[in-house]
């Protein structure tokens, strides 16, 4: 792999996404990137989406992988076997993304070129930058609610980030490496806080692109009360020492 074309992994954690997961895999390879791999990591999905995952891998000529997880116990846990899978099969460039279709594909190019041509350590796709927006669908609760955790957030953390909640990013293997990623111990949502908490401690540079979030078409949403209440306490938890 030379250095002009970085092995991308991009890591999709699933759990019940058997409707979406073969579109977003699609949608990916459409991007026509020689060096990007795309990194499932189902948790043990009971809809049959590793099945499918499978299917696809085997039908992927190397592109497609998958690491099935036993047990499903959060959305930071299975970024985190998904990172560090990724860096141990030497990807240069690590993209998080969800299954959903939520996350614009499309975007994925400027990210990629705001890492290799601005030095960039992490690169946020933001809905709260010049150009970014939010689904059509949301209802103006949903979208309040989301504008004041990134005010909540940026407020105690004193994070210069637009949109420190976003799940949709690409960071550098070194970035990874240098926050530690093996050791991060939020789960669910807040997971993405404390990411970006340690990136920013460590005086990395984090750019954000704009997108278009979409309200997912299929399947259901993971957020439950207890993810939102680990969310509201985490950034204390931050600031505190306590994590």
């Amino acid at each position: 792999m030379t250095a002009s074309t970085p092995k991308i992994t991009v890591v999709v954690p699933t759990y019940n996404e058997c409707e979406n997961l073969p579109i977003l895999a699609a949608q990916l390879e459409a991007l026509g990137i020689p060096s990007l791999h795309v990194l499932v990591v189902d948790d043990n999905s009971p809809d049959g989406t590793g099945d499918i995952a499978d299917m696809l891998a085997s039908e992927s000529g190397g592109t497609v992988s998958v690491l099935h997880r036993t047990e499903k116990n959060g959305l930071g846990r299975a970024y985190v076997a998904g990172m560090n899978r990724a860096l141990a099969e030497n990807g240069q460039i690590v993209i998080q993304m969800d299954a959903d279709l939520s996350h614009p594909v499309a975007a994925i190019p400027a990210m990629m070129d705001r890492i290799q041509n601005q030095g960039a350590d992490l690169v946020i796709g933001s809905r709260y930058v010049a150009g970014g927006s939010t689904a059509a669908e949301w209802p103006w609760h949903r979208k309040a609610l989301s504008l004041w955790a990134n005010f909540y957030v940026r407020a105690i953390l004193g994070l210069k980030v637009k949109d420190g909640t976003a799940g949709f990013k690409a960071w550098t293997a070194s970035a990874l490496q240098t926050i530690d990623v093996t050791s991060i111990r939020s789960n669910g949502y807040s997971f993405q806080v404390e990411m970006n908490y340690r990136t920013a401690q460590r005086g990395l540079k984090i750019v954000e692109v704009p997108i278009r979030f979409e309200e997912r078409i299929e399947g259901a949403s993971k957020m439950n009360l207890r993810e939102q209440i680990e969310s509201a306490l985490t950034p204390w938890k931050l600031v505190l020492g306590k994590k």
